[in-house]
């Protein structure tokens, strides 16, 4: 019985192992692969878990980054928002106490108007008056914080003085302040200015 060409062919190419008698042989060719199972399904139909896709974390960070940024808006308007209160509040008070000053010095003027109503009138109570008005106004400086400093014979301080001028004054001690030539007013951080003044000096 004569062969077949195709099967005497696939015979010598491709060499099979004998089967034993009575088994069946397997079909020839790719064999179909087994589909995978389907994925867990949650009750009602909807998807499990294992189908959820990406994990939710990329969402958790985006949430917290979104939150820290309406917090990092909310503070800068708060802040901006103080900043702005705060210089309104302080260009009030500013406000405010210029005019205090102006009223307390408004009393001082008013005399010194009265002194030169009265110019033609003795001239010694012109004097008067006028050492009256310098009083008001040195009083006015010290109730607002600033007391006068006109005292000679006191040691030379650096902090009160400003030293103009140096003498030789053999009855007093070196250092000394020895004639104030321009008053000083106020103390440490609230000194307006320091008294101009004269000291002894060594031998």
């Amino acid at each position: 019985m004569a062969r077949h060409p195709q099967e005497s062919d696939r015979a010598a190419s491709d060499p099979v192992e004998p089967v034993p008698e009575g088994a069946v042989r397997p079909p020839r060719g790719d064999l179909p692969q087994p589909e995978p199972p389907p994925r867990p399904q949650a009750p009602h139909g909807e998807p499990g878990p294992d189908a959820a896709g990406p994990t939710s974390a990329e969402d958790d960070y985006t949430t917290a980054i979104r939150e820290l940024e309406d917090r990092w808006r909310r503070a800068l308007a708060d802040l901006d928002n103080l900043r702005k209160r705060h210089a309104r509040e302080l260009e009030r008070e500013r406000t405010l106490e210029r005019s205090r000053t102006a009223a307390a010095f408004l009393p001082v003027v008013d005399n010194l108007e009265l002194a030169l109503a009265h110019a033609g009138a003795d001239p010694g109570a012109i004097v008067e008056g006028v050492r009256a008005v310098r009083d008001q106004a040195v009083n006015v400086l010290e109730m607002l914080g600033y007391p006068r400093h006109a005292e000679a014979g006191v040691p030379f301080d650096p902090a009160r003085h400003e030293v103009v001028g140096v003498v030789r004054d053999p009855g007093v001690e070196p250092g000394t302040v020895v004639e104030v030539l321009r008053p000083g007013y106020g103390d440490g951080e609230r000194q307006l200015r320091p008294a101009a003044v004269t000291v002894a000096k060594r031998e």
